[in-house]
């Protein structure tokens, strides 16, 4: 079947051989057959694959190949139904982010802020006001990094306390900016020649600061502070501006609306700090607790 429609490789038909044959085994021991295995059996099969210790990688792999099976009898006329037509295929547990800690972060900033005020050429001041700008508003604001980069100086609202962002799918959100960064894009703003369309401005085809500049002398900056580079990214602080916010027990709902998830699904992968929250809690506060 494969091999005639699809022209795929040796070694994926030896696979699918083997995945069928297994599921085949598995219905025939159900008391059913191929040609009338409903679709309780097809997820009880996927049941019994995970409690094997099978991945859900390689769980979902199965299922295709089940899938294309039943797609075939169809196709031939061979049973009038697929019973793996709304069988949800298995998903992968998300790796947790990785997070700095907030001592960590705060290293950073103070790093950064006190680089601004170091004797250096005019070119170089540019620089670092600018380096230390983005970190501020990146960790007090989560945006994407190129939600960041790509800032419009009309995006600061309100003396500075709010930003209008463009999100994926062009959406558009206020994000509030806390005093810290707000005081940081004041100073840096008068640093900008008028009529600048850009908060980031550069000589790109953009005309505005890349992604890859900003990653790189982020990790420069990294490196100088005592932190490994390979711990930290731009996306790193977004992360670590989730999970701050989650620990010191800021809403879910509060926390995907700054993000900018459309879907709340997406926020939960900071969950574990809640999880690691709730575990303190009890710790501390049940009255069996060691102590």
């Amino acid at each position: 079947m494969m091999s005639a429609e699809r022209g795929a490789a040796k070694n994926t038909i030896e696979a699918y051989r083997r995945d069928l044959s297994d599921y085949a085994g598995y219905v025939l021991g159900s008391q059913q057959t191929l040609l009338n295995v409903d679709r309780d059996t097809v997820n009880a099969f996927l049941d019994r694959l995970k409690q094997d210790g099978l991945s859900s990688a390689s769980s979902a792999r199965r299922l295709s190949a089940i899938r294309q099976f039943h797609k075939f009898l169809c196709a031939d006329g061979m049973r009038g139904d697929d019973p793996t037509r709304i069988v949800p295929s298995p998903k992968s547990r998300r790796p947790l982010p990785k997070v700095l800690s907030l001592a960590e972060v705060d290293t950073l900033l103070t790093l950064a802020e006190s680089e601004v005020n170091k004797p250096a050429s005019p070119q170089k001041q540019a620089s670092a006001q600018r380096l230390y700008v983005l970190l501020e508003l990146l960790y007090a604001t989560g945006l994407r990094v190129s939600e960041l980069v790509s800032l419009r100086r009309s995006a600061v609202m309100r003396d500075a306390s709010f930003l209008t962002v463009v999100g994926k799918g062009s959406k558009e959100r206020i994000v509030p900016v806390n005093d810290r960064a707000r005081d940081a894009i004041k100073a840096y703003v008068k640093t900008l020649e008028k009529g600048e369309v850009f908060l980031f401005p550069a000589s790109g085809a953009e005309g505005y600061l890349s992604r890859q500049v900003f990653a790189r002398d982020l990790k420069l900056l990294a490196g100088r502070a005592g932190i490994s580079s390979a711990r930290v990214a731009p996306h790193v602080l977004r992360h670590a501006f989730a999970s701050h916010l989650l620990a010191g027990g800021a809403d879910l709902r509060v926390v995907q609306m700054l993000l900018g998830h459309a879907d709340i699904s997406t926020t939960q992968i900071y969950t574990h700090v809640l999880d690691e929250k709730l575990r303190t809690l009890v710790e501390t506060h049940h009255p069996l607790a060691e102590g």
